[in-house]
This record gives structure tokens, C-alpha cells and sequence, in this order.
């Protein structure tokens, strides 16, 4: 279980001229093996608050606890997806997935069967000798995944992974991700500003609302599982286009002010 408790944050401004909250007295609970998924404007704080969950910020007030253990840096039990790709260039695939391993010091062979495994589950068991710069970006995100789960974590999180796709890879990641999911049930959090995205993959979806970044809407996202299995029917059901519909008319509203706000400002 992940308990974010009253956590606010502010970051210095560029021009010196005084301090950015960009997130003020969130507190909210997720529940072990559930998918949340934070949406919201640009600015209000998602990534922010993913980070200091993930242990890679330390937040200016409040606690993050999970399993009851206060998170005060990065664990072997956490693992961040990035919306960049973030592989090493002179790494091959296999190697990129190995990286995690390394740095916590497992032996080789253990390394490569581990990456050669994992490569496979996303579906680049060919792939492991290419470089970087030899795979489409649905083939880098899927090794950028590879190198998350390789360590086994309990909790996920990922940042946009998606945002840099093209709609139909994109679309194919989702279920991709949805399948890996299924599998095993990991604690996800995801960060995205796709409405569809978010309704299509969320046990949860919690609303922000703009800066300072606040929790403005908790939504129980009430769909049956497996999702991947019938997608198009489920896309095209009244219950996910009313999820929709909902959704995108407070994040309209949420969009509006923060127009307003760079307006005035």
C-alpha cells in the first residue's frame, strides 16, 4: 500500500525571484496491485508527485509511506518508466534491461538470463543484440520497460511512457502493457494526459487540479478485466464513453483555468 500523507512541494524559481509550490497538501492512499492513473493539466504536479512516491524527490512537507515504511530515496522495490527512452546508446538491448541488475550487484549469468527473459515477455526476444539506435521508438520504450521489470519490483511507476508514440503503437503498447499487467498485478502508477489512455488501463484515476497541484476528483474506474481481450468492443461500450465523457469535461474545465491563470498572470 502506497499512503501519501499531506505532501506539498515548491521549487526554487529560475529568476530568483522566490519559490513554485507546484504541489500543496495531497494525501491520498493506493492500494497494493491496483492501476492509478494521475491526470491532470500540464503544471499541476503529476510528475512531481510520482517522483517523490518513487523516492527521487524528497517532498518539502509531508510523508510518503509504503508497506508502512517511509520513502526517503530510491528502493529495489520501485521501479520508474520515463517518458524518454533513457538507454545507453553504446549499450545493446539486452544489456540496457541488464543495467538495474548490475548496479545491485547480481552475477553475470544471472544478468543476461534475467534480460533475455524479460525481453521476451515484451515481445523482443530477437532483439537483444540491437542497439539504440537500431529499434523504432515502440521497440526503445518496450527495452525501457524491460529494464523496469527486471528487477522484479512490487510497485511501478511511469511517467508519460507513452506520449512520445504515435497513436497505434501507442495504442499497442496500452494493451501490451495491459497483458504484462494481468500476469502478475503489480502496484502501477501512471502519469498521462490521455482521457482514453487513462479509462482504458485505470482501476483509479486521480483528478489534479492547476498549480498549486491539489486532488480534485478520486474515480473508481468500474470496467470489466481483461480490458485487452475485446478493446474495440469496450471503447465503443456506453460505460467507457461515459467515463469519457466525464472525465475530458473536468479536465476541459481544469484546461480553461489554467488558461485563465496564464492569462492573468
Amino acid at each position: 500500500m502506497i499512503e501519501i500523507d499531506r505532501v506539498s512541494h515548491c521549487y526554487p524559481r529560475a529568476d530568483g525571484t522566490g519559490e513554485h509550490w507546484a504541489l500543496k497538501d495531497v494525501s491520498l492512499t493506493i492500494a497494493t496491485g491496483t492501476f492509478v492513473s494521475f491526470l491532470g493539466p500540464s503544471g499541476c504536479g503529476k510528475t512531481t508527485l510520482l517522483r517523490i512516491a518513487n523516492g527521487l524527490i524528497i517532498p518539502s512537507e509531508g510523508e510518503v509511506r509504503i508497506d508502512d515504511r517511509l520513502v526517503e530515496g530510491p528502493s529495489a522495490d520501485r521501479a520508474m518508466v520515463f517518458q524518454e527512452f533513457n538507454l545507453l546508446p553504446w549499450r545493446t538491448a539486452r544489456r540496457n534491461v541488464e543495467m538495474p541488475l548490475e548496479i545491485l550487484g547480481r552475477p553475470a549469468a544471472e544478468r543476461a538470463a534475467r534480460a533475455e527473459r524479460m525481453l521476451a515477455q515484451v515481445g523482443l526476444a530477437r532483439f537483444g543484440k540491437f542497439y539504440p539506435h537500431q529499434l523504432s521508438g515502440g521497440m526503445k520504450q518496450r527495452v525501457g520497460l524491460a529494464r523496469a521489470l527486471s528487477i522484479d519490483p512490487a510497485t511501478l511507476f511511469m511517467d508519460e511512457p507513452f506520449g512520445a508514440l504515435d497513436p497505434q503503437i501507442r495504442e499497442m503498447m496500452q494493451i501490451e502493457l495491459m497483458k504484462l499487467w494481468d500476469s502478475d498485478r503489480k502496484t502501477v502508477v501512471f502519469v498521462t494526459h490521455s482521457v482514453d489512455e487513462a479509462v482504458f488501463l485505470s482501476d483509479r484515476i486521480i483528478m489534479f487540479g492547476t498549480a498549486p497541484g491539489r486532488v480534485i476528483a478520486d474515480l473508481a474506474i468500474d470496467l470489466p478485466r481483461p480490458r485487452w481481450e475485446n478493446e474495440e468492443a469496450l471503447k465503443r461500450s456506453k460505460e467507457f464513453i461515459d467515463y469519457r465523457h466525464d472525465i475530458w469535461h473536468m479536465l476541459k474545465q481544469q484546461l480553461a483555468a489554467t488558461a485563465d491563470m496564464a492569462i492573468s498572470g
